[in-house]
């Protein structure tokens, strides 16, 4: 099965070390982009034309543009315009907290306007301030119907980190080659059980983070 050059050497700790640097990048582009996503998907509902047209044209952008393609203008476009000599970690870092500020501002955004008015009317009737409506009866339920959204996005942009491996990152994928490239002589079959334990990794690295958001979805519904 090819499994067994797994265990050849350090290529387990190797294939471990990959899958640090992979979540390495991820959590802090998680991190990044739930803050900055917040923010910007409360400017996405106000009323001024200029901020909207603007947040659209970003959210555009993002969306249409590859992840692969903005990895490649951050780390050599940008970096030979400007002279600046980014690291592959820092560029990787700007574009997913980029591209996942995006996606978590229109997540934001569309719990925002679900929210009915009278939410708002009732709040103020009952002598509540904005700050207060907000984190009182408003917050409380955008997370409810952010949360399995928001999930999603922080598990696509785990499995997306494997990109970065282009730019010269040795995260978990790129260890995987390594190994299939190196022992592809003396095991033919060595692609199979590096892919399947590669893969196994990213399902141990998801799981816990999908079975976290079912446990506090079942705890806010009882």
């Amino acid at each position: 099965m090819g499994i067994e050059v797994i265990f050849k050497g350090k290529n387990f700790l190797r294939l471990l070390e990959g899958l640090g640097a992979a979540m390495k990048i991820s959590l802090i582009s998680v991190i990044i982009s739930i803050v900055l996503g917040i923010v910007l998907g409360m400017l996405m509902t106000s009323k001024k034309k200029v901020v909207n047209i603007l947040l659209r044209v970003y959210l555009e952008i993002v969306r249409i543009m590859p992840q692969m393609v903005l990895l490649f203008i951050v780390f050599f476009g940008f970096t030979k315009l400007t002279g600046l000599n980014l690291s592959a970690e820092t560029a990787a870092l700007i574009v997913f907290s980029f591209w996942g500020s995006a996606e978590m501002a229109d997540l934001v955004r569309g719990c925002l306007i679900s929210i009915p008015p009278i939410q708002y009317e009732s709040s103020q009737a009952l002598g509540l301030s904005r700050i207060q409506t907000y984190i009182y009866v408003i917050i409380p339920q955008i997370v409810r119907r952010l949360l399995p959204l928001s999930i999603n996005l922080i598990t696509r942009m785990i499995k997306t980190t494997s990109l970065v491996m282009m730019i010269g990152i040795v995260e978990v994928l790129k260890v995987g080659q390594q190994i299939i490239e190196a022992n592809r002589k003396t095991e033919p079959n060595a692609a199979f059980g590096v892919v399947a334990v590669i893969f196994l990794l990213y399902f141990l690295a998801c799981w816990p983070i999908s079975c976290i958001s079912k446990y506090l979805a079942k705890k806010w519904a009882s």
